[in-house]
């Protein structure tokens, strides 16, 4: 079975690039534009891991994480900050709220896919 990951990000460009390199890794991807659609899909699809991005319409990826952390069947999701915002304080916020990981944009695709598979044990 592949482990299935959902991206959240209102960025086409990222988005396009993201879902083909992880399905070329193998991966099952789900692919949300914006933070509502992030939550109802990891609800509704249970992915091993979801990509966040910060700064997304009708909700952000920091409320997105603090709701799946809150909710105790989604306890076994990793997440990873994807996002432009890479403050120390927006690091530490984005951890803080239970992400696993954090990665500024622009990143390299081969030290994602490192990040993925190590968060994913695979």
């Amino acid at each position: 079975m592949s482990k299935k990951v959902l991206i959240a990000d209102d960025e086409p460009n990222i988005v396009i690039s993201l879902e083909f390199l992880l399905r070329r890794e193998g991966f099952e991807v789900l692919v949300a534009v914006d933070g509502e659609e992030a939550l109802n899909k990891a609800r509704a699809e249970r992915p091993q891991l979801v990509l966040l991005d910060v700064m997304m319409p009708k909700m952000n990826g920091f409320d997105v994480c603090q709701a799946l952390r809150a909710d105790p069947e989604m306890a076994g999701m990793r997440i990873l900050m994807l996002t432009a915002k890479g403050r120390d304080t927006e690091v530490s916020k984005g951890l803080g709220l239970g992400a696993d990981a954090y990665v500024t944009k622009p990143f390299s695709t081969k030290d994602l896919v490192a990040q993925v598979r190590q968060l994913l044990g695979v």
